[in-house]
């Protein structure tokens, strides 16, 4: 298996049809993801799951309980037909110095910008992350997030479904490996099409999403 970054905060499995896919995830897993929240404003809510430690999935999509936002969707979820994992968060010591320091390596990741949403039982999540045209289109370069004093988002129980492997595809990987190498961490990317994959352990065995 492939070694995972020590800073991966989490993973974006993003879906047209967020009610589907988590009942797909609990099928093929046997673990039934959480309610996690909605993002007020944006159209979205999502569904976690822990990937051990304090890292986790983050299941994403469309809420039906909100009006049609003003703009698109986060993580391209309008465009989708069928649940992908679009993309991963990193969680470094500083943020704004990994900013500061991937910018000095010709690689901007974008502006940081805050964010929150609040629990099911209430509690307030906030955090800052790096949002923008500037990142690379693929999803494979990882955003930057910070949670600051918030409560971390697997602080609150989560069903535990141990990550074993994260590796990508990508048509030209040796464009990628730098600016990987510009936010700090290192990814499994091999010649393909542009893809993000994650194995996890669960109760129906070794599940791999893509």
């Amino acid at each position: 298996m492939n070694a995972i970054p020590a800073s991966l905060d989490h993973l974006v499995l993003a879906t047209p049809e967020l009610a589907a896919t988590v009942a797909d995830f609990t099928l093929r897993t046997g673990i039934a993801p959480v309610a996690g929240g909605a993002h007020v404003g944006l159209g979205t809510r999502n569904y976690l799951v822990s990937l051990g430690g304090s890292r986790y999935l983050e299941i994403l999509g469309p809420d039906p309980e909100q009006a049609e936002p003003s703009g698109p969707r986060p993580f391209g979820v309008d465009g989708l037909s069928v649940a992908r994992t679009v993309t991963w968060a990193i969680s470094p010591p500083d943020l704004d110095a990994a900013v500061a320091a991937a910018r000095s390596q010709g690689y901007d990741p974008g502006p940081v910008r805050a964010m929150s949403r609040r629990r099911p039982d209430g509690t307030l999540l906030e955090w800052r992350l790096t949002d923008g045209d500037t990142a690379h289109p693929s999803g494979l370069v990882p955003f930057l997030i910070d949670w600051s004093s918030s409560p971390h988002p697997t602080a609150s129980g989560l069903p535990v479904a141990p990550l074993l492997e994260l590796a990508a595809t990508a048509p030209a990987p040796d464009e990628i490996r730098p600016l990987l190498s510009a936010v700090g961490v290192e990814l499994a990317l091999t010649e393909g099409p542009v893809r993000l994959s994650f194995t996890v352990n669960t109760p129906r065995g070794t599940v791999t999403f893509s």
